[in-house]
């Protein structure tokens, strides 16, 4: 997209209420706490036709009083250098304060064509803020209210003369699609870009390898443990591959994640897990497979995504070998669901092994949209009963009658049997397994449902 919008200003003036309400999306973190916003966040907006890439930035802070906010100003500033129009948000309830004209005075340096939008523009007093707000010199300042959604066409009309032609969405063919065009299956889902979310514990160095594989300093890192508060995302291409990267905020044990703004990073995090199709669990080599890395890996089963487990840290390893055959057995005894799960020994600050990673990701992506014929199913089920039989609970022997794959992303099997409600678990994980084994499902979930039915290739 060839036009690019940056929000900017002073913390807590609405800039990501206005970021959610211009995309469309609750995608940017919001709370009366300043400072909430870390890392840039970006969406793409179409504005009564006005196409355009908008990037949320982190509130200006005119002197960092630590390293964190150091780093947190340097990534705004990258975000603006981006933009091809600054809006510069202030808040009209509280007035034009020394802190705007001091971010006016700075914006001004980069040559940059500067919005001024007044938010908040619902009372008496953001009215005044607006009538005196050209003494900041950027021209009539736009009042908006972004909780409501008031101002937007006035937004349209002062954006518009900044944007090239081909900001502007002319084709309409999108109506004439048939309803049926639009869901083209799996091979559509390889058109879209791969989803790919990062998640682990507090530090474990999510953001530094959403950097070492993107090559730039996009994520915020800092030794500081919940550095992250909302999901960073980036679009990327790798090897021609389109691909959505997101680095999520730590995810800490329930007892210890407090209310308010970590309960909401947490909850974007498991939003981010449930709308990926692979997910990366960044585990710490020195103290690999804690409690909590188990309870994320059964949180991304539950949710039905493929995983690969990226062992960080691994410079700091002396025994390399030796830790790798214990992370490997400590992956069939803690997490048998996930039998054969690859992982990945990498370093991200170094870059040691990072590339290895994106070749097994692609590869656990077509494992998870893998699909077996019936007929191969049902050569393969007709073998695993002659070599152990279902169980005759109360003396009547449950029969299998067929297989099928009911569907991909994850695999889901469907079998037919006489006795739907008795198959025990124990043979159910015996025929999971041996899927696993036979057609290569390693590292992703397998879904198997059990249901009472006739078999339909049966003539009799």
């Amino acid at each position: 997209m060839s036009f690019t919008v940056a929000i900017a200003g002073r913390p807590n003036v609405g800039k990501s209420t206005l970021f959610n309400r211009l995309t469309g999306k609750q995608a940017a973190l919001v709370d009366d706490t300043p400072g909430v916003t870390r890392d840039w966040k970006e969406g793409f907006v179409n504005l009564q036709g006005l196409q355009f890439r908008l990037l949320d930035t982190a509130g200006i802070d005119i002197k960092p009083s630590d390293d964190l906010g150091a780093l947190i100003r340097a990534q705004t500033m990258q975000a603006i250098a981006q933009a091809d129009v600054i809006l510069f948000v202030i808040d009209g309830r509280e007035g034009i304060t020394p802190f705007d004209r001091e971010i006016a005075r700075q914006l001004r340096r980069g040559g940059k064509p500067i919005l001024l939008v007044v938010n908040k523009a619902d009372t008496r007093a953001s009215n005044a803020t607006v009538d005196v707000a050209e003494s900041l010199g950027f021209g009539e300042a736009v009042a908006v209210s972004a909780a409501h959604g008031t101002g937007l066409g006035e937004l349209h009309d002062a954006l518009a003369p900044h944007a090239p032609g081909d900001a502007y969405d002319d084709d309409d063919d999108d109506d004439d699609v048939l309803d049926g065009e639009a869901d083209e299956g799996e091979a559509q889902a390889n058109l879209r870009p791969l989803t790919i979310a990062i998640t682990g514990r507090p530090n474990a160095g999510k953001s530094t390898l959403l950097n070492q594989l993107i090559g730039s300093e996009r994520a915020i890192t800092s030794p500081i443990a919940g550095t992250t508060r909302d999901a960073v995302e980036v679009s990327w291409d790798w090897e021609g591959r389109q691909i959505r990267l997101v680095d999520t905020a730590g995810l800490r044990r329930k007892a210890r994640v407090e209310e308010g703004l970590e309960k909401m990073s947490v909850s974007a995090a498991i939003g981010e897990i449930k709308m990926a199709e692979v997910v990366v669990l960044v585990i710490d080599a020195a103290i690999p497979f804690e409690t909590q890395d188990l309870q994320i890996a059964d949180l991304v089963e539950r949710e039905g995504r493929a995983m690969v487990v990226a062992v960080n840290k691994w410079d700091l390893v002396e025994d390399k070998a030796q830790l790798l055959r214990t992370l490997n057995e400590r992956v069939d005894q803690l997490l048998p669901q996930w039998k054969g799960v690859p992982i990945v020994a990498l370093s991200a600050l170094s870059g040691e092994g990072v590339e290895r990673l994106m070749p097994v990701i692609v590869k656990q992506h077509e494992i998870w949209n893998r699909r077996i014929t019936t007929n191969k199913l049902n050569d393969w089920l007709q073998y695993m009963i002659e070599k152990h039989s279902p169980p005759a609970p109360k003396g009547r022997r449950i029969k299998i009658r067929y297989m099928t794959q009911a569907r991909t992303r994850p695999p889901t099997f469907a079998i037919s049997s006489s006795q739907a409600g008795e198959l025990p678990g124990d043979y159910a994980r015996y025929l999971v397994n041996g899927l696993r084994e036979t057609f290569g499902f390693q590292g992703v979930p397998i879904r198997m449902k059990v249901k009472a039915g006739k078999n339909p290739f049966d003539k009799g």
